[in-house]
């Protein structure tokens, strides 16, 4: 492709995005397709000759976008949003010409750099002391595997080699994501060794019945090695209680990684700074600045105390990846399972300069008042109930009906593409959860979504 046809094809792109992102309310947010769609319409083999940009493009239009879910609507309210904003949508275009790849300083000292700047800013702007050591994976489930693989070196060094011991245990409440299950899978610590603990009627995990756990553990030989405390759960954003976690942990010397995934965005508000008390004392750290940052996915950051006991766990260097040694020199590959590493600090860097800390407070602060404003609207309808506390920017609810008349209400919201929302469940309840965090939202796409949903009971 020569220059000038890349640039033609370019401009067309970003004038593209340009046109979705100011029409985006028109595209249903769940798109009306069915399995299998995709696939029945595009060829079983792939192109032997070259085809033309122009019908590559037309297909993207014509077949790619109507079976896109548009997690960047500001109607979406699903999950926990992914919001792309438009600087962080710029810096991909840029990671993806650059490509570089900074395993090692030397193979991109700028990407590993700048990878240390801005997450020493985030930091700064949580309230959060300084001395955080941070690197960048794509998703908090890689994350959380670290931290407890940097557990598992922690209280039983040498393990990377040996393997684990037999009983070795992990603790985190019973609110608590899913990939702290899937990194005991992944790390050979298995499910049956995974305690999830009693939480409170505010859905926060219980202190006593943790330290519990651990006097039972070790009373039967067991090798206890890592407890998860949760900032903002996906099920009703409950804040578990750190500081007494960490507490507990030091007494039976135990690694602390906090998954604040979601919630430790909420930081950057300095009234919101307290959801991160006792935080500055764990080990590891998990924050996603691809959910309510407006940093385009995949990044999340993943902070630790204890830099050293990490590189113990990870750290393989072959010969033709040797390196002379420097005191300002950070090889990331030392500190991790990927070997190859994007340039993701670039979006990030651009989303915090763009917005600065100002904007991300103001988008923050709204979509946490927002949440409380619609929360009352509902308090204010006989015909549902609350089911959580909101603590963030997530509302759960219900129909007072029946889990049924509740399930079929979300089915119908969804289906009919006009909002994504999803479900829990909540005291043996099925429960919507209603999420907000894309940037474009305002308070009457999220008023138009509460009428919807009045209109549809």
């Amino acid at each position: 492709m020569e220059p000038d046809e890349f640039r033609r094809h370019g401009h067309a792109i970003i004038d593209w995005i340009a046109d979705y992102q100011a029409h985006i309310r028109d595209y249903p947010v769940v798109p009306p397709c069915a399995p299998g769609d995709l696939v029945d319409a595009l060829p079983a083999a792939g192109p032997e000759a070259p085809e033309t940009m122009e019908a590559i493009l037309r297909d993207f239009e014509q077949l790619i976008v109507p079976g896109v879910t548009h997690w960047n609507h500001p109607r979406f309210h699903s999950f926990f949003a992914i919001s792309s904003s438009p600087p962080g949508v710029l810096a991909e275009a840029l990671v993806a010409a650059l490509n570089m790849q900074h395993m090692l300083w030397k193979s991109g000292p700028a990407g590993t750099e700048l990878e240390q700047v801005t997450l020493a800013w985030l930091i700064d702007w949580m309230g959060l002391k300084p001395g955080w050591f941070g690197e960048i994976f794509d998703t908090a489930s890689v994350a959380t595997l670290h931290g407890i693989a940097a557990a598992r070196e922690f209280v039983v060094p040498g393990s990377r080699a040996t393997g684990n011991p037999l009983g070795m245990t992990v603790y985190c409440s019973q609110w608590a994501h899913t990939s702290v299950d899937k990194a005991c899978i992944m790390l050979g610590i298995g499910l049956d060794n995974l305690r999830r603990i009693e939480a409170d009627a505010n859905y926060r995990l219980k202190p006593a019945a943790l330290a519990q756990a651990i006097r039972e553990d070790r009373a039967a030989g067991r090798t206890p090695i890592c407890i998860v405390p949760t900032v903002g759960t996906t099920g009703v954003t409950s804040v578990d209680p750190v500081a007494e976690v960490v507490r507990i942990a030091r007494a039976e010397n135990l690694w602390v990684h906090v998954d604040a995934a979601y919630g430790g965005a909420a930081a950057v508000v300095p009234e919101f700074r307290h959801y991160l008390d006792g935080v500055d004392d764990a080990d590891s750290m998990v924050v996603n600045p691809h959910k309510w940052l407006f940093t385009p996915i995949d990044l999340s950051c993943f902070y630790t105390r204890r830099p050293d006991i990490l590189r113990r766990a990870f750290s393989l260097v072959p010969d033709y990846l040797k390196y002379e040694e420097d005191p300002r020199l950070v090889n990331l590959m030392d500190y991790g399972l990927p070997l190859g590493r994007r340039f993701r600090s670039l979006k990030l860097w651009f989303a915090m300069r763009f917005y600065g800390r100002e904007g991300f407070v103001r988008m923050i602060r709204n979509h946490i008042a927002w949440a409380h404003r619609l929360a009352d609207l509902i308090a204010a309808d006989d015909r549902f109930e609350l089911a959580a506390p909101v603590t963030m920017g997530l509302v759960c609810f219900r129909l007072k009906a029946s889990d049924d008349a509740t399930r079929k209400l979300v089915e119908a919201i969804n289906d009919s593409g006009f909002a994504f929302l999803s479900q829990t469940t909540v005291d043996g309840k099925f429960t919507i959860r209603l999420a907000l965090g894309t940037f474009s939202s305002t308070w009457d796409d999220i008023a138009a979504v509460w009428q919807r949903i009045r209109e549809t009971v």
